[in-house]
C-alpha cells in the first residue's frame, strides 16, 4: 500500500497552479478518496481542448455539467450540445442529499447548490433561439465539402457563387441555391457559357441530389436569415457569470449530416470572426460536444479534414473544444492528439475486443507508479474518472483517479413550465426567431426568367403579326396585278360579258 502523505504531496505538486483554476474533485488512492488532494485544471490551458469518455451510465454528462458550471462561475461563457436533452437543469439549483454530503466530505469542501444563467438554442422547430446561417456565409469551399462533391462539381459551385457575386444576387437559403443551379443549365445556359463556360446538366443534377439529401435532414430550417451572431455566445450576466448556451439537439440524433453541417459552420464562423487571443490566461468560450461520434462517424473525409484543421487552429482564438463520447476511438487520431485534458470514466470489458480497446485506451495516459491504468479503467465507480491534464507550462499533470464533485445545479431536466418561464426571459429570441425572407437569388432569377419569357412572347407575337401582315399584303398585291392586266380588264368588261351571254342564249335556243 502506497504512503498516503507521499501521494498527497505528489498530487498537490503536480496540480499546483499560480493562476485561476477549476476544481474537479479529489484524487483517490487504493480505492479511497484522499481528502484535500485536489485535481485542479488551470484556466490557462482550457483552450487546449479535451475529451470526456466512458461507458453509458458512468457519469460523463454530469462531468460535462460540472466543468460548464465552474467555467460559468469564472465568467467564461459555454456552449453545450445537448443531444440527449438532459442538461437544461443547469438553469435551476441542485438539491442536496446524504450521498452528495458524503461525497463532498470525502473530497474536502462543502456542497453548494446554485443555478446558472442559461440560454436555450435550437436548430429545428423546437422551442429556443433559432440558429441560422446563409448559404453565402458558408462559401463555395465549405459548402462543397459538406455536400461531399467531386472536384468538377466543386468547381461548378465556385462558378455559381461567382455569378451571384457579379450580379449581386444574395444566396440566403437552399431554395436560392437550387434555383441558380437550375438556371445555369436551363434558361441561363447561354449567359453562363458566354461568361464562365458551359455547365454540364449532369453535374448540376448530381449537386441538386446532394442538396436534396441535406434538405431531408432538416437543413432547410438551418439555412436562411437571420444569421446567428457568434458574439451572442459570449454574454455575461449582471453578476459576472458566463452564460451557458444549451443547444437542444434531441430531434436530430438521426440526422448526423445536419449536426456536422452546423458544427463545421459554427467553428468556421468563430475562427473567422474571433480576434487572436494570445496568452490571455483564460479561454473566451468553451464548447462541449456531447455524443461526438455523431459528427465523426457520418462525416466525409473532406469534412473530417476540415474539422481537424479548425480544431488545430481555433485555440489561438481563445476557444476550447471538448468532445464527450463513449470511447476515445470514436475521435480521429489527428483530433485526439490535440486534446490537452482527458477525463476517462469506466469502460466495460465484456469481449476480447473490449479488452483490446481498454489496453489501447490505457496507452493514451501518462505512466503512473500508483495505478495500473488498464485495471483501473474497469474498476471506476459512477462519478469517478481518470484525469490527465496540462499544467500552466503545458506539461502533462500526474494521472489521477478522481472522485468528482457533484454538480451545483439540478441533475435533471426543467419542467415544461420552467422551460417556458426561461424562454420568456430570453433576450435573444426576439432577435432571431422572426422569420425573414427578403429578396434574394430565387426571387431575382424568377423575375429575370419572367421578363425573358414576356420578351420572348412579345417577340413571337410581333413575328406572327408581321407574318399575317406579309400574307395580307401578298394577297392585295395579287389582286392589284389581276385588275391591272389589260386582257383581264377586257374580258371582264360589261360589253364582253353581255356578248358572251347573248351567244350562249342563242345556242340554247
Amino acid at each position: 500500500m502506497a504512503d498516503k502523505q507521499v501521494f498527497f504531496d505528489y498530487i498537490n505538486n503536480g496540480y499546483t497552479t499560480k493562476g485561476d483554476f477549476i476544481n474537479l474533485g479529489a484524487a483517490m488512492l487504493d480505492g479511497e478518496t484522499v481528502k484535500d488532494a485536489y485535481v485542479k485544471i488551470p484556466l490557462k490551458t482550457l483552450n487546449r481542448h479535451g475529451l470526456i469518455a466512458g461507458a453509458t451510465g458512468t457519469g460523463k454528462t454530469k462531468t460535462l455539467q460540472i466543468i460548464a458550471e465552474n467555467l460559468s462561475e469564472k465568467g467564461i461563457p459555454v456552449l453545450l450540445m445537448d443531444i440527449k436533452g438532459d442538461l437544461s437543469g443547469i438553469a435551476e439549483p441542485g438539491t442536496n442529499n446524504a450521498k452528495i454530503e458524503e461525497r463532498h466530505a470525502a473530497i474536502g469542501f462543502p456542497y453548494e447548490a446554485k443555478k446558472f444563467p442559461a440560454e436555450i438554442l435550437s436548430l429545428s422547430d423546437q422551442e429556443g433561439v433559432r440558429l441560422r446561417a446563409t448559404v453565402s456565409e458558408f462559401g463555395p469551399v465549405l459548402l462543397s465539402r459538406i455536400l461531399d462533391l467531386s472536384d468538377v462539381q466543386a468547381g461548378i459551385v465556385s462558378v455559381i457563387f461567382k455569378y451571384c457575386d457579379d450580379n449581386k444576387m444574395p444566396l440566403l437559403d437552399l431554395k436560392d441555391f437550387k434555383k441558380i443551379l437550375q438556371y445555369a443549365t436551363d434558361e441561363g445556359k447561354d449567359e453562363f457559357a458566354d461568361a464562365y463556360g458551359r455547365i454540364s446538366s449532369s453535374s448540376t443534377g448530381a449537386i441538386l441530389r446532394k442538396v436534396v439529401e441535406l434538405e431531408q435532414q432538416g437543413a432547410d430550417l438551418f439555412f436562411g436569415e437571420k444569421s446567428f451572431d457568434t458574439d451572442d455566445l459570449l454574454r455575461v450576466d449582471e453578476n459576472g457569470m458566463g452564460y451557458i448556451n444549451i443547444l437542444r439537439l434531441t430531434d436530430i440524433q438521426d440526422r448526423p449530416k445536419l449536426f456536422s453541417t452546423f458544427m463545421l459552420s459554427l467553428l468556421a464562423e468563430i475562427y473567422s470572426t474571433f480576434p487572436e487571443q494570445g496568452d490571455s490566461g483564460r479561454p473566451e468560450l468553451v464548447i462541449f460536444v456531447d455524443e461526438a461520434h455523431l459528427i465523426f462517424n457520418e462525416a466525409s473525409s473532406a469534412l473530417l479534414n476540415q474539422i481537424e484543421s479548425i480544431v488545430k487552429l481555433i485555440r489561438s482564438k481563445g476557444v476550447g473544444l471538448y468532445f464527450c463520447t463513449q470511447n476515445p476511438t470514436d475521435v480521429p487520431d489527428a483530433v485526439l492528439s490535440q486534446l490537452g485534458l482527458k477525463i476517462q470514466h469506466a469502460l466495460r470489458a465484456f469481449t476480447a475486443k473490449d479488452r483490446k480497446a481498454i489496453k489501447l485506451t490505457a496507452e493514451n495516459y501518462p505512466l503512473s507508479d500508483y495505478y495500473k491504468t488498464d485495471e483501473v479503467l474497469t474498476a471506476l465507480g459512477i462519478g469517478e474518472a481518470l484525469v490527465s491534464a496540462l499544467n500552466e507550462k503545458g506539461i502533462p499533470t500526474p494521472l489521477a483517479r478522481t472522485m468528482l464533485r457533484a454538480p451545483m445545479s439540478r441533475m435533471d431536466v426543467l419542467t415544461d413550465g420552467e422551460l417556458k418561464d426561461l424562454l420568456k426571459t430570453s433576450k435573444l429570441i426576439p432577435k432571431y426567431n422572426e422569420v425573414t425572407d427578403r429578396e434574394s437569388a430565387y426571387e431575382m432569377l424568377t423575375e429575370k426568367i419572367e421578363i425573358a419569357n414576356k420578351q420572348k412572347a412579345k417577340e413571337k407575337a410581333q413575328k406572327e403579326k408581321e407574318a399575317v401582315k406579309t400574307s395580307s399584303s401578298s394577297r392585295s398585291s395579287s389582286s392589284r396585278r389581276s385588275t391591272s392586266n389589260p386582257w383581264i380588264k377586257t374580258l371582264s368588261s360589261p360589253t364582253v360579258i353581255r356578248s358572251v351571254l347573248g351567244i350562249l342564249g342563242k345556242m340554247m335556243k
